[in-house]
């Protein structure tokens, strides 16, 4: 069954530098309004990088949202105007030190779709070529590289947490059954 919900109104409640904060008034199938916190998003991109030993490049960060350093694939938002693909191969180079000719799509992840538009579309790559690392002013990342099983144990046990990471090793992982 399919319910139909109506916007009735959005109000702009906060411009920020990434993200911008709407309250929302949503008319609900029975009829009733409610108003809704909507964060929308210009959408980010994430990049599994796979060396020439079949090691994937991961990156380790301080995340404000967590409060602590995570392991992640490389990732990063997308500019206006910048089609998802080009950002990845500039996310790429900045956050790792490597080009590639070409990335390819595996999965697109919305991050919290209660409340936010944010889409991270995923990519990989296993033809790198060493360029060099172009780290926003912000940025103090280190580069850890991992096997495949390895970055699964660690989702499993928990230390890998950031979803974008999980979905899209996972669908790597995946994609490497199916062509082995």
């Amino acid at each position: 069954m399919s319910y139909k919900y109506e916007k009735i109104d959005r109000r702009l409640a906060f411009k920020g530098s990434i993200v911008d904060f709407y309250k929302e008034t949503i008319k609900l199938p029975n009829d009733k309004n409610v108003e809704w916190d909507y964060i929308e998003h210009k959408g980010a991109v994430a990049v599994i990088p796979v060396d020439e030993d079949g090691k994937i490049i991961m990156v380790r960060q301080y995340r404000i949202g967590s409060d602590c350093e995570l392991l992640e694939i490389p990732a990063g938002g997308i500019n206006k105007g910048e089609e998802p693909y080009d950002a990845g191969m500039r996310e790429l180079e900045e956050e790792t030190g490597y080009k590639t000719e070409a990335l390819t799509h595996l999965i697109d992840v919305y991050s919290a779709p209660a409340y936010t538009s944010e889409c991270v579309y995923v990519y990989y790559s296993d033809k790198l070529v060493k360029s060099h690392t172009n780290y926003d002013e912000d940025e103090f990342i280190s580069l850890e590289r991992y096997d495949i099983e390895q970055l699964v144990d660690m989702i499993m046990s928990g230390e890998i947490v950031d979803g974008k990471t999980i979905a899209g090793l996972m669908a790597y992982y995946r994609t490497l059954q199916h062509t082995l």
